[in-house]
């Protein structure tokens, strides 16, 4: 039986903990909020720090998203779980009294591979074209050559990067867009007048 390394029980200790855990996230935190979510000081300074944040809240709750910028933030019609989860490490999840916090790599793992099986089938929370996201020239040629027809591996090579990073900056995107597809993404981009002339 799988056991947490650590348990941040009464509820009242739950800020502490996981404050304490959030300070340490490096690169990226995904949050699944069934019942919704807010920013902590702590969500802020991460933020602010450069740690990406993609958040999945039910559609009901869509009116409260904007409050949750500058994080990434999505909606669809059923969120299964509260649940967030650290730098790929480290999982928060729902526990007897308050909440577990779990490293063991196939908890860990289940929680991403759920939240990553659900953030593309979600739309963006609000409409972020009236917020700055001018995209950068990297950006631009990328959705230029993939609005063009280039698969992810000739983009790659093109732009001398990985195939996951292209996913990634696609993914972000697409996000920043409110774009469902790819082909959505170059089609909003466009019509901003995003994309180069050519694609190289």
């Amino acid at each position: 039986m799988t056991k947490p390394l650590s348990v941040v029980k009464p509820p009242s200790l739950l800020p502490t903990g996981v404050d304490a855990l959030l300070a340490q996230a490096r690169a990226e935190v995904v949050v699944m909020a069934a019942g919704g979510t807010s920013l902590r000081r702590v969500d802020l300074a991460n933020l602010r720090r450069g740690v990406r944040y993609r958040v999945l809240l039910p559609d009901e709750l869509r009116s409260a998203a904007p409050g949750l910028a500058p994080a990434q933030v999505r909606t669809l019609p059923h969120v299964p779980m509260d649940a967030v989860v650290v730098d790929g490490v480290a999982a928060v999840l729902p526990a007897e009294r308050g909440v577990a916090v779990f490293r063991l790599p196939s908890v860990v793992r289940a929680a991403v591979e759920l939240f990553e099986r659900l953030w593309p089938e979600a739309v963006a929370a609000f409409d972020v074209s009236d917020a700055p996201c001018e995209l950068s020239r990297r950006e631009r040629e990328l959705l230029t050559l993939l609005f063009a027809g280039s698969t992810d591996e000739s983009a790659a090579a093109r732009l001398d990067v990985s195939v996951r990073t292209v996913r990634r900056m696609v993914a972000d995107i697409m996000n920043r867009l409110g774009a469902r597809s790819r082909f959505q993404a170059g089609a909003k981009a466009a019509d901003r007048g995003w994309l180069l002339q050519r694609a190289g």
